[in-house]
């Protein structure tokens, strides 16, 4: 993630200190207060409804030029169901792309620890095993619930036929996706983003979302959200990181970046590209951002401080 990037169609992917607190998304008043007109792999589990505790597009933190979001499958470079005319495609929202497909070794796994197996097939039907690295990696995997409480961006280790492993603890039964993102080592490819479905078995009720929210609490930190998320258009986005109430100005490197952001729309979870702007080492993490529709948005912020990774949660609405 680098210099001014987009929320494209993860990571999403998705930040630094606005000296105010101004409105995300049209028709949204200040950070932390209702919407007016509308109203480690690191996780964050966020409760039931307000207090956040705790994502890409990823990018690196004035290093590596960002990758391109994927472009909407059989659109024509038009805007998808529900995506403003000039926004760029949301990903995620597809097993296949580019010939491309997304092989996830079971559909279904246990609540609590567990090994997760996938592959990404090429055109030819064969296990990928080339990829470009992005990000200090060759692929970032991301699992999410379906209500968008629970989320983890794991580590992957990949074998010498294609064959990847990830671990994961999810905390209970219920729905949930899985997201890969990667760009193959061939000529002329582009980012892709593939996601599928993946359930555990068991008894399950979806919690509600959590409110939309200005700070962000998670393990003795306090996280500021600030900027726009508008439907269409670029628009900064802000956060900024402090601990004992003084500013952390000397956050690690993580993944080539200060800060790593990655997004989701609610209702489909649509994975959005964030690419941070080159900003750190803290306070202050800044990303460009641009939504492809007007919606409620959760955006989970990773960042490292002193060896250990840490993830804010925000929900926020784009439009009206």
């Amino acid at each position: 993630m680098n210099t001014g990037v987009k929320i494209t169609a993860f990571a999403a992917a998705l930040a630094a200190t606005f000296g105010t607190a101004y409105g995300v998304g049209k028709g949204v008043g200040p950070i932390g207060e209702p919407a007016k007109a509308e109203h480690s792999g690191h996780t964050a589990q966020a409760p039931a409804t307000g207090g956040e505790s705790a994502h890409e597009g990823h990018e690196g933190a004035g290093g590596s030029k960002g990758s391109e979001g994927s472009k909407g499958a059989a659109s024509g470079g038009h805007a998808g169901h529900g995506q403003e005319a000039n926004a760029p495609a949301a990903g995620g929202l597809t097993v296949s792309e580019d010939g491309y497909t997304l092989a996830l070794g079971a559909p279904t796994t246990k609540a609590g620890k567990s090994t997760l197996k996938f592959s990404i097939k090429g055109p030819d039907g064969k296990k990928v095993t080339a990829f470009t690295k992005e990000h200090d990696k060759e692929l970032h995997f991301v699992v999410a619930s379906r209500d968008l409480t629970t989320y983890h961006h794991l580590h992957p280790v990949k074998a010498a036929d294609g064959s990847w492993t990830a671990d994961a603890d999810l905390p209970a039964a219920g729905a949930y996706k899985v997201f890969a993102d990667f760009k193959p080592a061939v000529a002329g490819a582009k980012n892709i983003t593939l996601g599928a479905d993946l359930s555990v078995p068991g008894a399950y009720t979806p919690k509600a979302m959590p409110a939309v929210k200005a700070t962000a609490d998670v393990d003795g930190y306090q996280v500021r959200l600030g900027g726009t998320l508008d439907p269409g258009k670029p628009g900064d986005v802000k956060l900024t990181v402090s601990k004992a109430g003084k500013p952390v100005t000397n956050l690690d490197p993580y993944l080539g970046a200060y800060g790593h952001l990655v997004a989701f729309r609610a209702g489909d979870l649509a994975y959005l590209h964030v690419h941070p702007m080159g900003s750190g080492p803290g306070p202050d993490v800044s990303f460009m951002a641009t939504a492809p529709s007007a919606g409620t948005y959760r955006l989970f912020l990773d960042f490292q401080h002193e060896g250990k990774v840490h993830t804010a949660a925000f929900t926020v609405r784009a439009g009206s």
